[in-house]
């Protein structure tokens, strides 16, 4: 079993546990549901923004403990004031360290698009998405059907919800649907954690022009980012090269302005 495996068979317990003691009638209750959510795809196609999904995430399964005391208001505040495009929190508890509270703080505090970074697996997930204040979620073709998919859109679009579909492979690039306009292609190898830009730069080009693609994990420096917006990538998440710092919110601002002195330069 990898760890996505078993990722994955503990969210299924966890939901139906969640699912019994907060229905969903509870979850349409909340003050966010309502709420009109803001768009990630226009976020990240913004001329004055970086482009960067920034992520706030406290542990991970192949890097153990990142920040364990990290304040998700003062991050958040920051990742955006810096010029970041959008957020992304991790609520999976059991092994990233995160909660949905950590989520609800931040739309407390911003306004701009916020992705619920969790592992979908269930509608009731995403109903919960809008419920803490999400614009979006993630859907990881390695662990859904393609039926899952198109039903899982389906429902997010319902609730004004936008779907980011990520990818690492052929297999799972064809499990996308044209309904989903943001693609994910992850860096990173889920089994083995390799980080390998040419493999994600080989999918990409096969996606129809007008999607807005976003690379996910492994970047590391602003020469990354250029290298990528060369191959047709828009967006840019990055999470572990902020938080591992003792103020991710100030390595945010100073990747952002290498990012941007270098833009300027070669412009």
């Amino acid at each position: 079993m990898t760890i996505l495996d078993e990722i994955i068979a503990y969210k299924k317990k966890e939901v139906e546990e969640r699912a019994s003691t907060h229905p969903v009638k509870l979850l349409e209750q909340s003050l966010y549901f309502k709420s009109e959510c803001v768009s990630l795809k226009r976020y990240i196609q913004r001329e004055d923004k970086s482009g960067i999904i920034a992520e706030f995430k406290r542990k991970s399964p192949s890097k153990g403990m990142i920040n364990e005391f990290a304040d998700v208001e003062k991050i958040s505040i920051g990742y955006m004031q810096s010029g970041a495009s959008a957020l992304s929190v991790l609520t999976d508890s059991h092994f990233f360290g995160g909660k949905n509270e950590d989520l609800t703080t931040a739309r407390k505090f911003n306004f701009c698009p916020i992705l619920r970074k969790d592992f979908t697996v269930s509608e009731y997930q995403i109903i919960e998405a809008k419920s803490i204040g999400a614009d979006a979620i993630l859907l990881i073709a390695a662990v859904l059907t393609k039926e899952e998919i198109k039903k899982f859109t389906t429902l997010a679009h319902e609730l004004g919800l936008e779907v980011l579909l990520e990818v690492h492979s052929q297999e799972e690039l064809d499990k996308y649907i044209p309904e989903i306009s943001l693609v994910g292609i992850n860096n990173r190898n889920l089994n083995t954690f390799d980080v390998d830009f040419e493999n994600s730069i080989r999918l990409a080009q096969q996606l129809p022009p007008a999607t807005v693609k976003i690379a996910e994990s492994g970047i590391n420096s602003y020469q990354n980012i250029i290298e990528l917006k060369q191959h047709g990538f828009d967006g840019f998440l990055i999470g572990e090269n902020f938080m591992k710092t003792a103020s991710p919110e100030l390595e945010c601002k100073r990747f952002i302005e290498s990012l941007n002195q270098e833009i300027n330069v070669t412009a």
